[in-house]
This record gives structure tokens, C-alpha cells and sequence, in this order.
């Protein structure tokens, strides 16, 4: 239903005609993500600070529209796709450095900027923000926590969660918060600060955040591990992590993976490869030799058929070549694919492939499994043609199969990619009615008008009527 105007009017006094759109020609561009879903809005508006943001909440309110935040739309899970159309707010002009303390190490920020412009902005002071998702350089700050999109780093370095001190934000009440600290320690309170990271825009808005920095390292070393099979793999994985020098990135692919990789690019790898480990060290130049003496140990096994350390640029480039001719390949390998980032403990990676594997056949589909290793989080990308008839149902099928193993392996359904509209429907077979009880009763708490990213993250209770 087209928003009524009296509130379209308000609109346009919060936000002057540059920062407003309203012809769905205009507005249509904003209405999807990577998920490849699409609804049209009734209107996008574009803050450019806390205070207009403020007004827009509470103008929502005070009318019933719903509003749907938006970084830069590298999503895949339908988390900014506007349900119940209404208001998308765009945060891409919110991009500004408010602070930074070396000596504290934090950097505030605002949500628009991108994760690889605060890595510009510290690095030449000797620091880096560990969280780096591939869509680093495109990708909003705003987005990362709203995900808690981690990256590679993630197996030294952890999470959002783990390198955000605090937050600015505006509940879907309209209220204004300050969450969090300025310092390494603190403890009164409950942290509502780790709570609203991964929320994917359901109770709050975020308009600033102080992110924790971590320093450079000197020196960084890649190493490339092949193993015949997959429990090969998975015994290294859990013996490299075991061991002092904790990885920067330990990434993981398997035979199928491989097997496509060898059709349509020239990497060179065993003919027997099953699987492959892709290891980096970081830290001090003089601690390289033995951090990679440890991680050599640790990684041979009998199903190690080759180690090899990259001595130059060149060599770096041609040790990551298989990982980085993935993405082409599979958009080549078919016309559709579900990509989901399961996790599983690393003990079970072997019994997840294996289950795979027994799922692709059963349902005659290809399976192309990689990801990150260390912490068990695997991207398993489904691969269907939805013109062949019956192949979308299949697919879908096959999904439902592999939630259910992940589960069994006592994993669960998404690491950084998120819930938004693509997985909602299985959350009840992970989280047990009183939890999920509980995570309603928040949303109600900072959302009691259900205004923001309605129909994300959980099954809706009920369908309300159309916003007017």
C-alpha cells in the first residue's frame, strides 16, 4: 500500500529532495541484495546523520511504516529486502571518521563507511580492524555488525562481536542509546553492545560505532597443505589449531571443489588432491621460521601429499590461485546456486562432506564445499539449473537435508551470512521455544510497533495488516 501523505509529507521535511526518493524507477534499485530477492519500497531515503535518523524512527512510529535499513546490499540472506515495503533508510552517506585514538586503539565510526576505507584510514598508522569478509572492499561497517560478518581472520582475531567496544544506536521505539566503552574492560550492565551485533537491523539502528584496532603485523607467510581426502584435512585442522601458532587464516576446500577448479582454470595440484588447506601465519619477521615449523608438524599426516611455502609475491599468488578461481568457476558451473555458510565443530568436517556428498547424489545434484576452516564454518554452495523441471524443488530438498545433518553434527545453519528472509523458517530446529520465546519478548522491548526489518530472523507470529 502506498504510504499516506501526511506522512510522505513529514518525510520530506526531515529530508530535503536529494536525500529522498519516491519514484518506484528510482526506489526499485533498493529493494534487493545478493540474495537475488526483490520488493519495491515506497520510498528510500538517504540519512546523513544521528539526529535525522532520530526523526525518521519516530515519524515511523508515530505512523506504522515499516523501516528497513541498508548498507551496500552484499548480503545474501534477503536481510535488507523491504517485506512490507515502507522506508528504506540507505546508510551509504554516512561514511565519516567521527575519532580516532591510536594510543586508545579505536576508531569511531559511521555505518556507511566501508570496511576496506577504515583499513586505509589505520593502516598508515600501524593498525587494521580484523574483521575482512570477501565484500571488504565494498561492504559498509553498518553491515558487517549487523551480520557480525567475520572473514578469514576470524580464527585468530574473531568476530565483530569480539572488536566493537560500543555503539550509538536508536531503537525501533525511537529511543537513543549509548552501548559499550571506550576500553578494553568493562562489565556493568548487560552488554547490549554484543546483543545488537548480528540483530541484522531488527532492533535498533546503528549510528556510530567505536571499533576496537589491533596492530599490524611485521611480517605474514602463506602456506598450501593437499591431503588425498577430507579426513586427511579435518585431523590437520584440529592438530594446527591445537598448537601455539594460532593461524591468521586457515581456509578449507574440498575434492568437488577441486575436481571443478581443474575443468575451467590451470592451478596445479596433485591428481590425487581431496583436499586442500590454505594456512597463513602472521606476527614478528624473526617468529615466522618457527610458527611454520610448528604448523608443518602439525599438518602432516599419512593423507598429506604436499606442503609447500610461498617464498615470494609471485609464489603467494600461485599458492591462492585454486581458492580465488572458485567464484568464476561456479558461476560457469551452473545457472543457479544456494550458497549457505554452515558450521560445524572441526571434529565433525569429515562426517559433514561425507553427508554431502550422499546428500548431492540422492538428489543428483553438484555440491562445491569450502570455507574456513579453523572454526569449522564451511560454505556449501548447491548447484541447480531452475529451468530443468523439478530442479528448484530438488534443491530446495537437498537444503532442507543439509540443515537437518548440520544439525545433527551439533553445528549450526549460519556463521557470518546471517538468517534475514533465506533461513528463518529453520530457526525453530535450532533454537528451543523458550529461547526463541525470549529473543520475541527483546524484539518487542526495543521494537514494540514491530517498525523495523519485520519478517527477519525468526518465522513471523502472525501477518499484520498492510502499513498505511
Amino acid at each position: 500500500m502506498a504510504l499516506n501523505p501526511a506522512f510522505t509529507a513529514r518525510l520530506g521535511d526531515i529530508f530535503p529532495s536529494r536525500s529522498l526518493l519516491t519514484d518506484p524507477a528510482d526506489c526499485w534499485v533498493y529493494g534487493y541484495d545478493n540474495s537475488k530477492r526483490q520488493i519495491l519500497p515506497d520510498a528510500v531515503v538517504f540519512p546523513d546523520s544521528h539526529e535525522q535518523t532520530l526523526a525518521l524512527v519516530r515519524l515511523c512510529n508515530e505512523h506504522g511504516v515499516a523501516l528497513t535499513a541498508r548498507g551496500r546490499g552484499t548480503g545474501t540472506t534477503g536481510a535488507t529486502v523491504p517485506l512490507r515495503h515502507g522506508v528504506v533508510a540507505s546508510f551509504e552517506r554516512m561514511d565519516r571518521v567521527l575519532e580516532f585514538s591510536a594510543d586508545n586503539r579505536f576508531i569511531v565510526v559511521e555505518p556507511g563507511i566501508t570496511n576496506q576505507a577504515v583499513q586505509d584510514y589505520v593502516r598508515p598508522h600501524g593498525f587494521f580492524w580484523p574483521p575482512d569478509p570477501t565484500s571488504a572492499a565494498f561492504c559498509s561497517i553498518g553491515g558487517n555488525l549487523a551480520y557480525n560478518s567475520a572473514g578469514p581472520r576470524a580464527v585468530k582475531y574473531g568476530t565483530p562481536r569480539d572488536n566493537t567496544l560500543g555503539l550509538r544506536v536508536i531503537t525501533g521505539a525511537g529511543e537513543e542509546l549509548r552501548l559499550g566503552v571506550y576500553t578494553t574492560k568493562g562489565v556493568v550492565g548487560y552488554d547490549l553492545t554484543r546483543l545488537l551485533i548480528g540483530s541484522e537491523g531488527t532492533l535498533a539502528l546503528i549510528t556510530a560505532a567505536t571499533l576496537k584496532l589491533t596492530p599490524l603485523p611485521e611480517d605474514k607467510r602463506t602456506l598450501r597443505a593437499v591431503y588425498r581426502d577430507v579426513a586427511a584435512a579435518a585431523r590437520a585442522i584440529a592438530r594446527i589449531m591445537a598448537q601455539p601458532a594460532v593461524p591468521c587464516a586457515l581456509e578449507f576446500i574440498d575434492g568437488n571443489a577441486i575436481e571443478l577448479v581443474r575443468r575451467y582454470s590451470t592451478a596445479g595440484l596433485p591428481e590425487d588432491a581431496g583436499a586442500l588447506l590454505m594456512i597463513e601465519v602472521d606476527g614478528f619477521g624473526a617468529a615466522m621460521a618457527p610458527q611454520i615449523d610448528s604448523i608443518r608438524s602439525a599438518a602432516e599426516n599419512s593423507g598429506l601429499l604436499e606442503f609447500r611455502i610461498a617464498e615470494t609475491a609471485a609464489e603467494v599468488e600461485a599458492l591462492w590461485q585454486t581458492r580465488k578461481a572458485l567464484s568464476p568457476t561456479l558461476r560457469k558451473a551452473a545457472p543457479k546456486k544456494i550458497n549457505e555458510d554452515v558450521v560445524v565443530p572441526v571434529t565433525e568436517l569429515p562426517e559433514l562432506i561425507v553427508g554431502l556428498d550422499e546428500l548431492s547424489r540422492r538428489y543428483g545434484l553438484p555440491i562445491v564445499n569450502f570455507g574456513h576452516a579453523g572454526n569449522g564454518n564451511i560454505h556449501v554452495n548447491l548447484l541447480y539449473d531452475p529451468a530443468r523441471p523439478g530442479e528448484s524443488d530438488r534443491a530446495h530438498a537437498c537444503l532442507d537435508g543439509m540443515f537437518s545433518l548440520v544439525l545433527s553434527l551439533r553445528g549450526t545453519l549460519s556463521g557470518e551470512h546471517g538468517v534475514g528472509i533465506e533461513k528463518r523458517d529453520y530457526v525453530e530446529r535450532e533454537l528451543d521455544p523458550p529461547s526463541l520465546r525470549l529473543m520475541r519478548a527483546i524484539k518487542r522491548q526495543f521494537d514494540p510497533n514491530d517498525i523495523l526489518n519485520w519478517g527477519k530472523g525468526f518465522p513471523p507470529e502472525e501477518t499484520p495488516a498492510s502499513p498505511g
